[in-house]
């Protein structure tokens, strides 16, 4: 049995979520709160996250990316009332593994949207939670923090690991140093967009360099991009 988290700013959908998606196959527990949150995670390990995504007011996502960071090998589903283009684009690079529209039309339980979402969370959960992100002959493993290159394991550890995690998950995406920033820092307002690439900087001294690889293009004035195996390791000019 799979154990599902849902986490939402409304006591009624959260109640009504959990009533709906739990059964035989699945546990399902609601939280608003982190208290609440941690509670349901020291009873029983957590799946799968079904969170509210709203890019206005942003806590419920910010604690469903932190549930996400702490918990091994577990995938998070963003659902919003107003899907759109740029909450899509938000929710993935923050971290999310899926993205669709909540169940629930005006305050009403729309059973055809519910069947969706039951069917994108029984195809992350057929997928297996995995986070490891296999790039051929470099493997991530976020859930162990574990680099391995030609089977050997990388010693890679803390932010530069996180950093290289990200821009990995959301490969041949360019991701700018304030979404890394907000990505992977729980107080990205406190500290300088300097400590990317300070980041970045170990990233190739520690690794990239001894290994005689490059995995992170530094893309001129847009941010950076993973792009092992076929990356110039070069700053470029993306038009």
């Amino acid at each position: 049995m799979k154990s599902l988290l849902i986490l939402s700013s409304s006591e009624t959908y959260r109640r009504v979520l959990a009533d709906k998606l739990r059964g035989s196959r699945h546990s399902a527990v609601a939280a608003q709160t982190l208290e609440e949150a941690e509670e349901a995670r020291r009873k029983e390990s957590i799946d799968l996250i079904v969170s509210d995504w709203h890019i206005v007011e942003p806590t419920i996502a910010t604690l469903a990316l932190a549930l996400k960071r702490g918990t091994r090998q577990v995938s998070l589903i963003a659902i919003s009332e107003n899907p759109s283009k740029e909450e899509l684009i938000d929710a993935l690079n923050k971290g999310a593994d899926d993205y669709c529209q909540t169940p629930f039309i005006d305050g009403e339980l729309d059973l055809s949207l519910l069947r969706l979402l039951e069917a994108r969370i029984e195809a992350r959960l057929r997928f297996g939670g995995t986070n490891v992100i296999d790039a051929g002959e470099l493997v991530i493993d976020p859930d162990e923090e574990k680099i391995y290159y030609l089977q050997r394991e990388i010693e890679l550890k803390g932010k530069p690991f996180e950093v290289l995690t990200h821009l990995a998950r959301n490969r041949d995406q360019i991701i700018s140093k304030e979404q890394l920033l907000d990505a992977i820092w729980e107080e990205p307002e406190l500290v300088t967009p300097n400590v990317i690439e300070v980041a970045i900087n170990q990233i190739r001294q520690k690794m990239d360099k001894p290994l005689g690889i490059n995995t992170i293009e530094t893309v001129r004035r847009r941010g950076y991009r993973f792009c092992f195996p076929n990356c110039s390791g070069q700053t470029i000019t993306d038009k």
